[in-house]
C-alpha cells in the first residue's frame, strides 16, 4: 500500500500499483517495481509502514481504526489504544426503563448486553456437549446391551467434566478481560508449550 503526499499532507492511497498522473506527468505502474524508495519519495509516493504494536486480539479487545501520519520521511498506519471488551454483563437500570429505553417486560437488573464471562461459559458448555457427544454411543450401548464402557472412555468423560467445572470457576473469578484472555493463551516455558487452561482434554491426550 502506498500514499501520495502533497505539501506534507497525505492526499491519496494506492492499494495496488497502477498508472497515475502526478503534476503534469503520467507515470506507468512499473515505477512501483523498478524505482527505488527514494525515487518514489521524490515524486511524493511513500510506501505505508504498518505499526500494529497497539493492535490486540479482537476476541478480547475493540481496536481503534487505523490512523495515518506523515512525519516528513515516512507514512505510517497505526492503531490507538485498544479497549477491553466488557467482561461482565451490562444490566438494565430503572432509569433506562423509566426513560423508555428498554424493551417491554424488562426489569431492573435484567441483562442488557452479555459480557465475555457469560459468552465464554455458554461457549464452554457447547464445546463440552460436543466433546461428550463423540463418545455418547458408548453410554447408549451400555444402556441397551450392557456392554462395558472402556475405562479410557469413562476417564476421558470425567476429565472433560472436571475441566469444565474448573474453567467455569476460573472464568467466573476472573477480575478483568486480560485475566480472561490469559485462560485461553498458550505459554512456553523452556521451549515447551503448555496448553491454556481453557482447552479441553481430548480423547487422544
Amino acid at each position: 500500500m502506498y500514499a501520495i503526499v502533497t505539501d506534507n499532507e497525505i492526499t491519496k492511497f494506492i492499494n495496488h500499483p497502477k498508472s497515475m498522473v502526478i503534476g503534469d506527468v503520467r507515470y506507468p505502474a512499473k515505477i512501483f517495481s523498478v524505482w527505488s524508495a527514494s525515487e518514489l519519495n521524490a515524486i511524493g509516493i511513500y510506501e505505508v509502514v504498518f505499526d500494529n504494536s497497539n493492535k490486540k486480539d479482537e476476541q478480547w479487545y475493540i481496536n481503534t481504526n487505523q490512523s495515518y501520519d506523515f512525519d516528513g520521511n515516512e507514512v505510517t498506519a497505526s492503531y490507538g489504544a485498544a479497549t477491553p471488551k466488557a467482561h461482565a454483563d451490562s444490566l438494565w437500570t430503572q432509569d433506562e426503563i423509566n426513560d423508555g429505553d428498554a424493551p417491554e417486560g424488562i426489569s431492573p437488573g435484567d441483562v442488557k448486553v452479555e459480557g465475555l464471562k457469560t459468552v465464554l461459559i455458554k461457549d464452554l458448555k457447547t464445546t463440552v456437549a460436543n466433546e461428550l457427544a463423540k463418545t455418547d454411543w458408548y453410554i447408549t450401548r451400555n444402556t441397551e446391551k450392557s456392554t462395558a464402557i472402556p475405562s479410557a472412555i469413562s476417564t476421558h468423560r470425567d476429565a472433560v467434566r472436571t475441566k469444565q467445572a474448573q474453567m467455569e470457576t476460573a472464568i467466573t473469578n476472573a477480575s478483568d478481560t486480560p485475566a480472561l484472555e490469559t485462560l485461553y493463551t498458550y505459554t512456553t516455558t523452556d521451549g515447551v508449550q503448555s496448553r491454556p487452561l481453557g482447552e479441553l482434554p481430548t480423547l487422544e491426550s
